[in-house]
Order: C-alpha cells, then sequence, then structure tokens
C-alpha cells in the first residue's frame, strides 16, 4: 500500500539543466506519477529540512496565539475592520479547520491598490507575526515558487519546448500562488462521512486548482489519495526528507486531461494535525490555452486564469465570503 505513491529523487532538475541523461530519467518518473497517480513524494528537492521546521514552527506558533491575534488578519467576513476578502487568516467553525492564506509576500500595499486585482492582496503579517517569522515566510515562499516552477518547466521540457515559456503563465507579484497553512486542532466531530466508504474525515474529498501542489505534511499523516480505476484510497506515508506533490485542475486544462487533477482526503484525526501545501497557481490574467503545451502558436483566446480559479473556489466552503 506504502508503494502506492512513488518517491522521486528531483536533484537532477534542481539547477535546471533539463539537457542531462539524469534529468531526462528524472523527468519521464514525473511524468509518469503524474499520469498515473496524480501524486507523488519528492526527494533531494534542495530545500533544507531546518528550514521546513522553522517555518512549521511559525504556523504553530501562530495557531496557538490568542484568538484575538489570529483575528487581526482575517478577512472581512471574519472581522469587519480590515479589507481584505482572500487572504488570511479562517477559523475552524467554517470547516473543521483554521487556515491561514498568504499570497506572494513581495506583494505590496501600492501594488496591490494599483493592479486592483480581487486576489492580489496586501496582506499585513506584521499585525500577528513577528519580523523574524515573516523573514522566514518569505523565504519559504520564494523556495517554495522556485522548486514549482522546476517541476512545471519538466512538464515542459516533455513537450519539446523551451522551459522558459513557463514566464508566460508565472510572473511574480501576478501569480496568485498560495502559501496555505492548515491547522487541524482536537476536532470533535468529522467534517464529512465518506458517501463511498463511511469513514469519518477531517478534511472533505477534493481536488486541487492550480498547476501543482506542494506540501509538507507532518508525521501525524492522515492524506490519502483516490486510485482513479479502482476507487480505492492509498495513505501518503510520512517521509521526512519529502515533499509531496500533486496535480490540479488548472494541468488537466492546459495538457488537454493528461495530467489529471487527483480526489485526496484527509481522515479525521482526534490530535492536532499542521500542513503546509504551496499552490502554485499561474498569473491571475494568464489566458487558459490548450495549446500552451502544443507546438501550435498560442493565439489570444482562452478564459483568463482568474476567472478559472474564481469559479474552481465556489465548491470549498471556506472560500464563501
Amino acid at each position: 500500500m506504502k508503494n502506492y505513491i512513488p518517491t522521486i529523487n528531483i536533484s537532477a532538475l534542481i539547477k535546471n539543466n533539463f539537457n542531462t541523461k539524469k534529468a531526462n530519467q528524472t523527468i519521464k518518473q514525473i511524468e509518469k506519477a503524474c499520469v498515473n497517480i496524480g501524486f507523488f513524494q519528492i526527494t533531494g528537492h534542495g530545500i533544507n529540512l531546518k528550514k521546513i521546521k522553522k517555518t512549521c514552527d511559525v504556523g504553530n506558533k501562530f495557531f496557538n496565539s490568542s484568538k484575538i491575534n489570529k483575528q487581526k488578519l482575517s478577512p472581512k467576513k471574519w472581522n469587519k475592520k480590515n479589507k481584505n476578502l482572500y487572504r488570511g487568516y479562517f477559523p475552524n467553525d467554517v470547516n473543521g479547520k483554521e487556515g491561514l492564506d498568504i499570497g506572494d509576500l513581495k506583494v505590496t500595499k501600492n501594488y496591490s491598490a494599483k493592479i486592483k486585482n480581487q486576489y492580489i492582496e496586501h496582506l499585513d503579517l506584521s499585525k500577528s507575526i513577528d519580523k523574524s517569522s515573516i523573514k522566514i515566510l518569505e523565504k519559504y515562499f520564494d523556495n517554495l515558487f522556485s522548486l514549482s516552477e522546476t517541476l512545471f518547466k519538466s512538464i515542459i521540457k516533455l513537450y519539446k519546448k523551451n522551459p522558459d515559456i513557463s514566464k508566460m503563465a508565472f510572473s511574480r507579484l501576478k501569480t496568485l500562488s498560495t502559501l496555505r497553512f492548515n491547522y487541524y486542532p482536537n476536532q470533535t466531530k468529522p467534517v464529512e462521512i465518506s458517501k463511498q466508504d463511511g469513514v469519518a474525515l477531517g478534511c472533505e474529498t477534493h481536488v486541487d486548482s492550480g498547476v501543482f501542489t506542494v506540501l509538507y505534511q507532518d508525521k501525524k499523516g492522515g492524506l490519502q489519495v483516490q486510485n482513479r480505476k479502482t476507487k480505492k484510497w492509498h495513505d501518503v506515508p510520512f517521509n521526512k526528507k519529502a515533499l509531496v506533490v500533486n496535480t490540479g485542475r488548472a494541468l488537466e486544462y492546459l495538457s488537454k486531461g493528461k495530467f489529471k487533477a487527483t480526489n485526496h482526503r484527509v481522515l479525521w484525526n482526534k490530535s492536532k494535525r499542521l500542513s503546509v501545501p504551496f499552490f502554485f497557481e499561474p498569473s491571475y490574467d494568464f489566458k487558459m490555452n490548450k495549446s500552451y503545451f502544443s507546438s501550435k502558436k498560442h493565439g489570444n483566446s482562452g478564459q483568463i486564469y482568474e476567472k478559472f480559479l474564481n469559479q474552481s473556489l465556489k465548491k470549498f466552503i471556506e472560500y464563501q465570503r
């Protein structure tokens, strides 16, 4: 059962040289995992384990702070004094878990005001989080963005195109990528009972919206992936050296269904649990064109990603704001 989720050492890709024999072998492993399963674990990703631990410590410290402190970062729905609608902290009475959604930390108040996009919000983390912790979050966002882009470039390489076309889809400041902290408290009851197999869940069955999700889960585990053919559920085992990667709806769309978004869920766990997903999402104005990976000219058609995301978020209760 544990071997259902492959582990891939991606160290050959980290220097962004996709032309070596080892890099090509690694890319083929990623392709196979994406096509057959939609989930894989990566080692050799170049992100220091101490940095990951420090990032988790920032999250735990925040969630263990007072309700007043946390609500300073809440969207308007939960804190009338705030203007942010999309980014920020949401309480656990919404969907059984607390969360903190952080966008690109390079976005300034001025840039956000100038660009006037519903998802590009400046979140003033200093209201609730100390300076040194914010620096840790900035660094982690940068690292995860670069890592995700490397994974995306490896997909572009599969189509024998120049990996630099990733810039068309992902532009820092315009990206809707999100660093999210999920904090599962001592849940007194499950948020959902699976209709399929009657299992109690701490997070509902769903697929992700973006291109890739890169996740660090703590040793409590609980994440499960559905086999698309048999519909059976498989545990994603905890590996302290690995990050978990899964494909999302945007990649499924751009690849014309080759890389499908995969159902996953979290089991109900009566003890506290932290997970830190990074949702790698295109720029808000990126045109979702199905010929993106093909040799055809891209043209200027396609739904912009902002609208694509908007549709996707409607199924998540915590985004009904």
